[in-house]
């Protein structure tokens, strides 16, 4: 189990670092960030000085490794945009990306699940084919549509929720803003909330749906039923828990989709968020920023592919047995 995760930690520093190569050549290409920096005044004095000091003078490779090392230390460089540390406007944008996420995604997971087994065990229901019916609008529509559908009904039309920003905040600690403990914050969090998390709850819950409906029909599942065993305990002991092999792995990866997508999302809403920044980091050509953003999420989504990992082997026995066996 040690062995299996050192082996993993290894390859997901690999990843990072072949991730970053990638997203640091592709910033090469977006544009000249001297050209945004200096007005149309400036001479080519002006322009060589300020490019030896942003060490873009430098060979790639040069630049590259001084990002690396510095964002190892947490150090993702001086944004050429606002002239601040980039971890500090990241620190302020944080907060209210990961609340967003939050709430999107212990929806998803909470009513994907839910519904996905509701549908599995009454198959035939009314209900249940109305749900899955509904369903295919969260999986067919776009989320920035769905945001714009969201706001002209609950915004324009019935005027009960905000239409965009976060709303009042509070700050908790040196760097924490929350909303969950203001009126308006909460308002503010439901129309995006629901448009984030929508996709990735109707994809749970039919994955969920799939997975339990071929459980259902194991010999295993037809013993536990002619042993007089409940249905319920059919259904959540036996069938559950055997279904939530393959779920995991499509809740981690979504999970960590919220966090990299929430940019259209904040977009459509002016969510103040760093999927927000991001975006206005490429107006700007805002190269550390975009560095940064893409480092950030890159590793969001090695770690939980590395958690989903070693949970498995706790979910299924077998993958114990087998990696017992193999050693």
């Amino acid at each position: 189990m040690l062995a299996f995760i050192i082996r993993r930690i290894g390859q997901s520093i690999l990843v990072l670092l072949i991730v970053g190569l990638v997203a640091f050549s592709m910033f090469r290409f977006v544009g000249d960030p001297i050209d945004n920096m200096l007005g149309q005044e400036r001479t080519m004095e002006d322009v060589e000085r300020l490019r030896a000091q942003l060490g873009l003078d430098q060979p790639f490779a040069v630049q590259y490794f001084r990002f690396l090392e510095g964002a190892a230390q947490g150090n993702f460089g001086v944004s050429y945009r606002q002239g601040r540390p980039v971890a500090d406007i990241i620190l302020e944008r944080a907060p209210a990306t990961l609340e967003l996420a939050a709430v999107s995604g212990i929806l998803a997971v909470a009513f994907g699940i839910a519904l996905g087994v509701f549908t599995a065990i009454r198959r035939n229901g009314f209900t249940a084919n109305a749900i899955m019916a509904v369903s295919l609008i969260g999986v067919s529509l776009p989320t920035f549509l769905i945001g714009i559908l969201l706001i002209y009904l609950f915004s324009v039309e019935l005027g009960w929720l905000p239409s965009f920003g976060r709303g009042a905040t509070v700050r908790v600690g040196d760097w924490w803003t929350t909303g969950f403990l203001t009126e308006t914050g909460l308002k503010a969090l439901i129309l995006p909330a629901i448009t984030l998390g929508l996709y990735q709850m109707t994809l749970i819950m039919r994955l969920v749906r799939s997975e339990m409906l071929e459980v259902l029909r194991q010999d295993y599942i037809r013993f536990a039923r002619a042993r007089g065993l409940k249905d319920r305990a059919v259904n959540f002991h036996h069938a559950l828990k055997n279904t939530m092999v393959p779920v995991v792995t499509v809740i981690g990866l979504q999970l960590g989709a919220i966090i990299a997508f929430a940019i259209i999302t904040e977009t459509v809403f002016q969510w103040p968020g760093v999927g927000l920044l991001f975006i206005n980091a490429i107006q700007f050509v805002d190269i550390p920023v975009m560095a940064a953003y893409l480092m950030l999420i890159s590793v969001m989504f090695v770690g939980i592919n590395l958690i989903v990992d070693i949970l498995y082997v706790f979910i299924d026995p077998r993958l114990r047995a087998d990696r017992s066996g193999a050693h």
